[in-house]
């Protein structure tokens, strides 16, 4: 498997390499790719989200469950798909809502790797998963190891956590609510985009945090 992590977060998380769990998952997650059966992402994009935007450039972090689980979709930033593949709902709504929000489109595309590049940390939960069976590497270890993603972030300050849904809002427990800005709100799905997603200002309170503080603020 062809899979790198870059420098920053290969030093952050260095000691998480050589824990039991994620020993395990390793031996899990190359069996699963060697096993015949199709896995998402592809193993050069399982760490997508680390390598397009450095530990130390991250303004906004925002929280993923699951990669998407069928062909042509995930390419390891939550909520991103490359063109030509469909918008996902929840996709769909994030751009209904940021037109909302910033009274612009966003654009005409699912990839966010321009978010990325910004300083946007898109990380799911789970980094892999087996094609149409969703949640099917959830507590294999993935989840241990973005909670010491977030405890690494967590060491900086000034970071806008935008929380999506129940399952996000559970990292919140990892973060300083007085040194970082947390945005909560339901998920963009759309069995619960009604009951709060919509209408959050999610986008242009992360960039007035951000500007206020001194950042530059992101082009969503």
């Amino acid at each position: 498997m062809n899979v790198k992590i870059q420098e920053s977060w290969k030093n952050a998380l260095s000691h998480e390499f050589d824990k039991e769990y994620f020993i395990k998952l390793t031996d899990f997650v190359r069996s699963e790719y060697m096993s015949g059966n199709a896995v998402y992402p592809e193993p050069k994009n399982i760490f997508n989200a680390f390598n397009l935007c450095p530990l130390n450039e991250v303004k906004v972090v925002i929280i993923g469950q699951d990669p998407y689980h069928e062909p042509g979709q995930a390419h390891g930033l939550c909520f991103s798909v490359l063109p030509p593949t469909p918008y996902p709902p929840s996709l769909q709504n994030i751009y209904k809502e940021i037109e909302t929000d910033l009274g612009r489109k966003s654009v005409t595309h699912g990839d966010l790797t321009h978010w990325a590049r910004q300083g946007v940390l898109l990380l799911n939960s789970t980094l892999t998963v087996r094609a149409h069976a969703a949640a099917s590497h959830a507590g294999r270890g993935w989840e241990e190891f973005t909670n010491a993603v977030i405890r690494a972030v967590s060491t900086r300050e000034n970071i806008v956590y935008m929380l999506w849904g129940g399952y996000a809002q559970k990292k919140a427990a990892f973060v300083n609510p007085e040194r970082n800005l947390i945005l909560k709100s339901a998920h963009p799905s759309p069995l619960s985009a009604y009951r709060g997603f919509f209408g959050n200002r999610h986008f242009s309170r992360a960039n007035e945090y951000l500007e206020k503080n001194g950042i530059s603020p992101i082009e969503w």
